[in-house]
Order: structure tokens, then C-alpha cells, then sequence
């Protein structure tokens, strides 16, 4: 019973991380370029020959300007908030599982075999989808900031690339699929080498 309810905690958390890398990707900051004049005012010292006076005029220069201009950032807590929860997900399976490497010794058996290769898979995909969601919400958070003027490069509005969270996302269903399987094969393989019960043996007999 505990290991049905295991997993289906782990299921809740890797369908809250599924859902809110999908979320990520859609509300990815979308960023534009904004284009503006900034006017200057100086003042500027003349006279005449005639008169000893002096005059003063006010000369207005002009510089047309570019800056990137960047909508509300969502994306960035929505991809940290499925970083935490995977990894949430993923401890819950290690730490009842023992991580494969505590514990006893498991009896040589097609089940064992079948679980060490899923321990090594879950850690890949786990690796591969947190680096995404990571990677993805340090993107996304970053913000060009300066302005450039007429006759300079135009700024690079810098934004995050279409389809990182969406990866991020496509492995996080991987690693809650490959993490209970092998949670499943692992306890099978842990029954196969169970000693049974001598009394039982003893009254067959």
C-alpha cells in the first residue's frame, strides 16, 4: 500500500512539473525593439561687431535612439517552481528506493539488471530536464538594458530561444516515467531475493 501511494505522489509531482513547464513555454518573455528621439537643449554664447552685446540662443539637437523593450516576466518562477518539484519528485524515489546503493545485495535476476539500467536512465533524463528548466529560466529572466544611439549596431534584445522549456518538459514526463518503472522493477527484484519464511518450510515438510 505505501508503495502505491509513493507513487502516485510522485505521479501528483511530475504532472505539477509537466504542467508548469508547459506553462513556462508559453509565457516565454516576448521582446521588441522600441525606437525614440531624445531631445538636448545648450545654450550657446554669441556677439556682434556693432554692439558689445552678447546674445544667447538656445539650440535644440536631436538623437534618434533604440532600446529593447520587454513584456512581464512569467516564464522565469514558472520554470524554477517545475525545477524544484521534479527535483522534489526525484528525491522522493531515491530516498525510498535507497538509491539502489544502500541496502542489501540484490540476488543476481532479469529484474535487477532491468533496474540498474533504469537508475542510470532516470539520472540522464532528470540531468537533461533540469538543465533545460535551468538553463531556460536564467535565460528568460535576462534583460538587455542599455540604449543605443543613431549610427551604432541596433541592441541585441537578447531572449530566450523557443523550445527550451518545451524540452524541459518533454523530459520531465520522461524521468516520472523511467523513475517508477524502475521503482516497480526494483521492488520486484528486492522480492525475487527475499528469504522466505523457515516455519513454512518446516510444516510442508
Amino acid at each position: 500500500m505505501s508503495s502505491v501511494l509513493l507513487l502516485l505522489l510522485v505521479f501528483v509531482f511530475d504532472l505539477i512539473a509537466f504542467g508548469l513547464a508547459v506553462a513556462a513555454e508559453q509565457r516565454r518573455t516576448t521582446v521588441s525593439l522600441s525606437l525614440s528621439v531624445v531631445f538636448t537643449s545648450s545654450l550657446i554664447q554669441s556677439s556682434t561687431v556693432i554692439a558689445p552685446t552678447f546674445l544667447w540662443q538656445v539650440v535644440r539637437e536631436s538623437r534618434d535612439s533604440s532600446y529593447c523593450v520587454y513584456e512581464k516576466d512569467i516564464a522565469t518562477g514558472l520554470g524554477i517552481g517545475s525545477f524544484l518539484v521534479l527535483l522534489a519528485s526525484q528525491l522522493f524515489i531515491m530516498v525510498a528506493s535507497r538509491c539502489l546503493c544502500c541496502g542489501r545485495a540484490l540476488t543476481p535476476s532479469r529484474s535487477r539488471s532491468w533496474a540498474i539500467v533504469l537508475f542510470i536512465t532516470t539520472w540522464v533524463f532528470f540531468f537533461i530536464a533540469e538543465v533545460c528548466l535551468l538553463a531556460g529560466s536564467v535565460r528568460n529572466a535576462y534583460h538587455t538594458k542599455y540604449r543605443v544611439y543613431f549610427g551604432n549596431t541596433a541592441p541585441s534584445c537578447r531572449s530566450l530561444r523557443k523550445g527550451v522549456f518545451g524540452a524541459g518538459a518533454a523530459f520531465v514526463v520522461l524521468t516520472g516515467i523511467v523513475s517508477e518503472l524502475y521503482y516497480v522493477t526494483l521492488s520486484r527484484a528486492k522480492d525475487f531475493g527475499a528469504p522466505r519464511d523457515p516455519g513454512i518450510r518446516m510444516n510442508s515438510l
